[in-house]
């Protein structure tokens, strides 16, 4: 299949052609011609727009699938659809299915669900048995049957002999190892963020510390294991260069301002960690909460002002390598309930682009687009994508500008807050895999 971008600007920081408006030529899924009014024969299809833009294809780190087992709430098939919408040619599921993602017969059946979807779909594995933080799972066996990463998704790694020792015995196969940091014996029943506005509802608040003391465990453990033997020579070498070394501790959707400052520091030392924020903690803070909107209900919460504005600083001084959806479908029998009988959870696949512009805090595009794609791979250990002649063609093209309202989702579940909201910044299609798939 044959198809021409016509007079795209390049947004990709790592490319000779960054800012500039070309045309690109895409043949059988190569990029085989870049340039200024190139001319395709006749029938072929030209992909054309108004302030038209291109990128690498996004890739997003935290997507929870609920295939296999929760299906009702979301299948592979509805949720590659929703991730093409929102302009991802690659997400990252987490093991949290029914059974869980923690051996190689289930890790199996999603990579061959997801064959020939729009998106390429790569599986992170259970580090326990069945997310349960006791057993460890078969994580060599996981690792050569195609796992991009170990976490236990939505429940955080609790033991720190067990999250410890998982760090050396990923080491010797460069694995990465993703913890979403709470500490849960201090988060029970906890609904929102511990403060002022929690105690006006009069919900059971999640404090922030819980976040944080998991933070330092996990950078205190880590220390320890590069201070070994094993991790000999396992700290990057050049702090600050401009291409950090591969992650060996990966943080999951951070929240608060002093794990923000708590991973800056880690990473003025040397330390290969790295970190993401979801796209809804950066526009929502706990006074959003106030209605009790459950599609507002997730984990972990919105916090302060004072902790949003930290995210943002996170992610400008590059601290924050990473944005993601922390897609969470759930159905209607699970938030039309009581505040705190609902469950956590917003559906982002679709809305992280227009959420990042329509409420950009300074960053440049430039910017909002490398933690959507460049430090996104690096961390997961995927290739880097070009956009240059003979190179596969995995783009996303998108409009900073164009005002649109989000009305329709792909997605099976409806939790998200920004249904009939106006946004800034919509995604025009996809490039991937020979196909060309447009935002309908």
């Amino acid at each position: 299949m044959q198809f021409l971008i016509r007079s795209a600007c390049v947004v990709d920081t790592a490319s000779s052609l960054n800012g500039q408006v070309v045309d690109i030529l895409v043949e059988n899924g190569l990029i085989r011609q870049i340039g200024e009014n190139l001319s395709v024969g006749s029938g072929s299809l030209v992909i054309e727009s108004d302030n038209l833009h291109i990128s690498a294809g996004w890739a997003d780190m935290r997507v929870l699938a609920q295939d296999p087992g929760y299906e009702h709430k979301e299948d592979l098939t509805s949720v590659c659809k929703a991730a093409t919408a929102g302009g991802f040619t690659d997400i990252a599921v987490l093991p949290n299915t029914q059974p869980v993602i923690d051996d190689k017969g289930t890790l199996g059946y999603v990579r061959r669900m997801a064959e020939g979807q729009p998106v390429t779909v790569h599986v992170i594995a259970a580090v326990t048995k069945k997310a349960a933080g006791e057993d460890f799972t078969e994580m060599l066996d996981l690792h050569h049957a195609g796992a991009i990463a170990f976490s236990d998704g939505t429940h955080p790694l609790q033991n720190p002999d067990l999250l410890l020792k998982t760090l050396q015995y990923l080491q010797p196969i460069n694995g990465l190892l993703m913890n979403r940091p709470e500490e849960q014996l201090l988060t029970r029943f906890g609904q929102m963020h511990e403060g002022i506005q929690s105690t006006l509802l009069g919900l059971k608040g999640i404090p922030a510390l819980a976040e944080e003391l998991l933070v330092e465990r996990d950078l205190r453990l880590l220390d320890y294991v590069l201070s070994g033997e094993q991790g000999a020579g396992s700290r990057e070498s050049s702090p600050g260069s401009e291409r950090p070394a591969p992650s060996v501790l990966h943080f999951s959707t951070i929240s608060t301002a002093r794990s923000v400052e708590l991973i800056r520091q880690a990473k003025a030392q040397g330390m290969p960690v790295s970190c993401d924020v979801a796209a809804h903690q950066l526009v929502f803070d706990d006074s959003a909460l106030a209605g009790f909107d459950t599609n507002l209900k997730v984990n972990p919460p919105f916090r302060a002002k004072e902790d949003v504005a930290a995210l943002w600083a996170g992610l400008a001084d590059g601290t924050i390598d990473a944005i993601v959806s922390d897609h969470s479908p759930q159905d209607a029998e699970s938030k039309n309930l009581e505040f705190d009988q609902a469950e956590f959870g917003i559906t982002g696949l679709e809305t992280i682009f227009p959420v990042l512009v329509t409420y950009n805090k300074g960053l440049s595009l430039s910017q909002l687009i490398e933690k959507l794609t460049t430090r996104p791979r690096q961390i997961l250990r995927l290739p880097a994508v070009s956009i240059a002649e003979g190179q596969p063609a995995r783009l996303t093209l998108f409009d900073p500008t164009r005002t649109w309202i989000y009305e329709h989702t792909f997605s099976k579940s409806k939790n998200s807050p920004f249904f009939d909201q106006s946004f800034t910044g919509r995604v025009v299609g996809t490039v991937h895999n020979g196909q060309f798939k447009p935002t309908k």
